[in-house]
């Protein structure tokens, strides 16, 4: 059994179970993480999200974990796309009451880059983005990506089975007519990053503490 959220996140269908840890000495903002597709069993204990709040929280950032709709101990069903949307709106909602005025990274893997993104291209709350796994070949629905105007690091397997590198690499030549960004690609890794997942966590502390230092 994985251990119980240590708070209720309130949200429009009731609540949202998450996890809140707090960097060691100064805060430099906030980090919040979607976890992968619940219908595939992804929590916000999955590994790959594990590592990605591990390397915010390296880079000074509070961080948020919570689990959507239906998952844990979260209240309401699973609504793909749409409740997930709502769902991390919720969450930074949370964040903006609670930490006002303070920068939020906002990170996601797989299920949770695809909503994360979505929820996050122009919500000002929300300063810069990281799509880890991004499922370019599950959803091909990501033209609404174009015109960002915020930094964002993608982060993929060359081997990724839900999102190959010639489908992933086009997309991010038109995101980068507006919005500063970079892609790292591990060599011989899959969508879970197995063997990478120490690499993945190093990865996403440099490039927030590069960003963090360029505000």
């Amino acid at each position: 059994m994985y251990p119980k959220g240590n708070l209720d996140i309130p949200a429009s269908h009731g609540h949202l179970e998450a996890i809140i840890k707090e960097p060691h000495g100064t805060r430099r903002g906030i980090g919040v993480v979607c976890h992968p597709h619940p219908l595939g069993g992804g929590t916000m204990h999955n590994k790959v999200v594990f590592r990605a709040a591990a390397g915010l929280l390296d880079a000074g950032l509070l961080t948020v974990k919570f689990n959507f709709r239906g998952v844990g101990g979260s209240s309401g069903v699973h609504n793909e796309i749409v409740g997930g949307r709502e769902d991390v709106a919720d969450v930074l909602t949370y964040v903006e009451n609670e930490y006002p005025d303070e920068d939020v990274t906002l990170a996601g893997f797989s299920f949770g880059s695809r909503t994360g993104l979505d929820a996050g291209f122009d919500d000002p709350r929300v300063k810069r983005l990281i799509s880890i796994g991004t499922p370019v070949d599950k959803y091909d629905d990501y033209d609404f990506l174009i015109g960002l105007r915020k930094p964002i690091l993608f982060i993929h397997g060359d081997n990724d089975e839900f999102g190959s590198i010639e489908t992933l690499k086009p997309l991010i030549e038109k995101v980068a007519a507006t919005a500063e960004t970079e892609l790292i690609v591990f060599e011989n890794c899959g969508h879970f990053f197995d063997e990478h997942l120490n690499e993945l966590r190093e990865t996403v502390r440099v490039w927030t503490e590069k960003m963090l230092s360029d505000a």
